[in-house]
Parts: C-alpha cells; sequence; structure tokens
C-alpha cells in the first residue's frame, strides 16, 4: 500500500503536492484549534530580574 502512494506522489505535480499539504495543514489545525480553546491560555514568560534602584548619589554621599 506504501508504494502505491509513493508512486502517485511522484506522479502528481508540484502544484498539487503544494495543495496536498495545505489541505493536510488545514485538517490538522481545525482540531487543534478546537482543543487549546478548552485549556486554558498561557501568558508569554517575563523576565522575573527586577531594576535595582540607582543609589549612586547614596554611595558616593552627593
Amino acid at each position: 500500500m506504501e508504494n502505491e502512494h509513493t508512486e502517485q506522489k511522484k506522479k502528481i505535480s508540484l502544484q498539487e503536492a503544494m495543495k496536498q499539504q495545505l489541505q493536510n495543514k488545514k485538517n490538522q489545525s481545525i482540531p487543534g484549534k478546537a482543543n487549546t480553546n478548552t485549556l486554558p491560555t498561557t501568558k508569554k514568560m517575563k523576565s522575573q530580574q527586577t531594576k535595582k534602584t540607582n543609589n549612586q548619589r547614596r554611595r558616593t554621599g552627593v
């Protein structure tokens, strides 16, 4: 059965192959979107390093 698929893939044009790839992506993204709606969305990671206050005046005594 796989041999038939590989022979068919060789015969199709590049444009047809791209259409099939796009269709496969669309088919995979539709169920994926349904699953992401049920799960809580994750927020983008932020840096946990806090800005240190500038204490140059205190150090120099000005």
